[in-house]
């Protein structure tokens, strides 16, 4: 049973923290959302990691799976609350990490409530304990605020090369024989809102990954499929990261032949039901013997 997390699981916890805090400096109304996607997955590369999914850009009710699709003209609104996670891997170790900017001040609670959800249920992750009393602890945070957390969206533990590997950290009150184990490494990402407290799927699908099915297509789709288990194996991706030469090939036509034949498949673009404002924090933890190690912790 390993003593402490991998040096790899640090490495890819610090890239992802400091890639996180300057990409919050980004923040302002009016600047392209797609330049912050690019700047902070051009940023983790060159800090030594690669992305372990497209940056997520999420804006007041949206929740998640937002990043930027290719030729995006969208920009920071004048106010309300922006989400980025961030998830670096190096050597197969994951890193995941959110927080919430308030773009002009006025959803300060929204922001708190995660924060001090996510602090208290760091605190609880010891060896032996339930799962369950980490989803009562945040939902019992965040409600204090007045607030709603968002009961299907869960943190999850994280494997190597497997960004959800099985178990959940739920949000809310929930029956499970899941308990926390030494050596393993989790996201924990309480979530907010005012309104339903669930989140439902929009049309908009901009976030892929390769279902690991191995059937052999035909010509061009083919090779695509092929493109992207090479590149991006087990994890998501943008259909913005995929270029080509060729303007004869038809990425957006391909990407759905793909997606029948089930070679592929997206993540949609989740929004609170109700239309209602979200906030968001996470951090990675690796579970020592001595408790919960914060990997994602910025300097």
């Amino acid at each position: 049973m390993p003593k402490g997390p991998s040096p790899s699981a640090i490495k890819s916890g610090k890239i992802a923290a400091r890639v996180l805090s300057e990409i919050h400096t980004e923040i302002a109304p009016g600047k392209r959302i797609i330049k912050i996607c690019a700047l902070a997955e051009s940023k983790i590369k060159e800090y030594g990691g690669r992305p372990a999914f497209p940056l997520n850009v999420s804006i007041n009710h949206i929740a998640a799976h937002s990043t930027s699709p290719r030729g995006d003209k969208s920009e920071i609104p004048e106010f309300g609350l922006v989400k980025l996670d961030v998830g670096v891997v190096v050597d197969g170790y994951i890193a995941d990490t959110a927080s919430t900017v308030d773009i002009d001040g006025t959803l300060e609670g929204f922001v708190a409530s995660t924060v001090d959800a996510l602090a208290e249920a760091t605190e609880l992750m010891q060896p032996g304990t339930n799962l369950g009393e980490i989803g009562i602890q945040i939902e019992r945070v965040i409600k204090d605020y007045g607030l709603r957390p968002i009961k299907n969206l869960s943190g999850h533990n994280l494997q190597r090369n497997r960004l959800h590997a099985g178990k959940n950290v739920p949000n809310v009150k929930t029956r499970t024989t899941d308990i926390v184990e030494v050596g393993e490494y989790y996201a924990i990402e309480p979530f907010a809102t005012s309104g339903a407290g669930t989140v439902i799927n929009s049309e908009y699908v901009y976030i892929f990954a390769n279902t690991g099915l191995d059937e052999p297509l035909e010509g061009t789709t083919e090779k695509l499929r092929k493109y992207l288990r090479d590149q991006y194996g087990p994890f998501p991706f943008a259909l913005r990261w995929i270029g080509t030469g060729d303007k004869a090939i038809d990425i957006i036509k391909e990407i759905k032949i793909l997606l029948k034949e089930r070679a592929i498949r997206g993540f949609p673009i989740q929004i609170e039901k109700k239309n209602r404002p979200v906030s968001q924090s996470e951090h990675t933890v690796f579970i020592s013997e001595n408790g919960p190690i914060v990997l994602t912790k910025q300097d």
